[in-house]
């Protein structure tokens, strides 16, 4: 692979890193796969578009907006869907979540329509470094990326709800003796995975300057793989797995001049089937005993 397809697939990378981040750490934190997370880094799209567009704010304030109100919508999803089911079999919570990912697909289309719509972008400069082409847009991308995580890294790593966090996601009945508000603390995970997979929905917007109300689930998908790859539950395994799944995309893309780039998609799930067969923790997964 050459540099130019590395710094494209950590690029793409850094995005599915930031939706990976999001299911780790609902895995984490209550054992559930929260397969509508991808329809929540749509709607963030969404919101970042119409705060550009019908309120007029830059780019900046727009994915903050986006990322507050996915932050909501994070807490409220978690409250009224899954909450009512946190004792109750677990397929049952993951059926929960798989109604959730068509409820918000099909709510989008009903009042916003199915039509893509074209996502205002910022001006893109492109940089030759040593034969290789750097685009602003891309830099934006890794650039934000980085500082959500280093911003994730603080919250969990040095703030009394990131102990919380921890404390519950390590034993939730004995974090609730110990006087932990465990229903807010899962709540503020939720908050915290919805606004990181809303400020990647806003970024690839902007990267691509399309967005459509199906655009959440591939993503949301190989998010999902990034997250398994890296041990799910783990934090920094999702960014690792995010990397390796981005620069893995972009190095297939890139054989024979683009000849099985139509092959990308294939690789992600490929990549799942070989670390499910060969280590199912992840890479930074630990084998855990569950009493049954």
């Amino acid at each position: 692979m050459d540099f130019q397809q590395l710094i494209n697939g950590i690029s793409l990378g850094s995005v599915y890193a930031l939706i990976a981040l999001g299911y780790t750490m609902v895995y984490g934190i209550i054992r559930l796969i929260n397969f509508a997370h991808g329809e929540v880094y749509m709607l963030g799209a969404f919101i970042g578009f119409y705060a550009i567009t019908s309120l007029g704010l830059p780019f900046f304030p727009a994915l903050i907006v986006a990322m507050t109100v996915c932050a909501l919508l994070g807490v409220l999803m978690e409250r009224l869907a899954y909450k009512p089911l946190r004792n109750a079999p677990r397929v049952a919570a993951l059926m929960t979540a798989v109604g959730l990912s068509l409820l918000f697909q099909n709510v989008t289309i009903y009042f916003l329509g199915a039509k893509p719509k074209s996502f205002p972008r910022l001006t893109v400069h492109t940089w030759n470094v040593a034969g290789v082409s750097i685009r602003s847009s891309q830099v934006l991308i890794l650039g934000t990326a980085v500082v959500l995580m280093i911003l994730l890294h603080f919250i969990v790593q040095k703030t009394k709800m990131g102990k919380a966090m921890r404390a519950v996601s390590f034993d939730r009945d004995a974090a609730m003796l110990m006087g932990i508000n465990v229903d807010n603390t899962i709540s503020f995970t939720f908050a915290l995975g919805s606004a990181l997979a809303a400020a990647g929905g806003v970024l690839v917007g902007q990267y691509y300057g399309m967005i459509q109300p199906f655009m959440g689930m591939l993503p949301g998908l190989k998010a999902f793989v990034a997250a398994v790859l890296g041990g799910i539950g783990s934090i920094p395994g999702a960014m690792i797995g995010g990397m390796i799944l981005g620069v893995a995309e972009a190095g297939v893309s890139a054989i024979r001049g683009g000849y099985f780039s139509t092959y990308r998609d294939a690789v992600s799930f490929a990549i799942l089937i070989v670390i499910l067969i060969v280590k199912p923790t992840g890479i930074l997964g630990k084998n855990v005993r569950e009493k049954v």
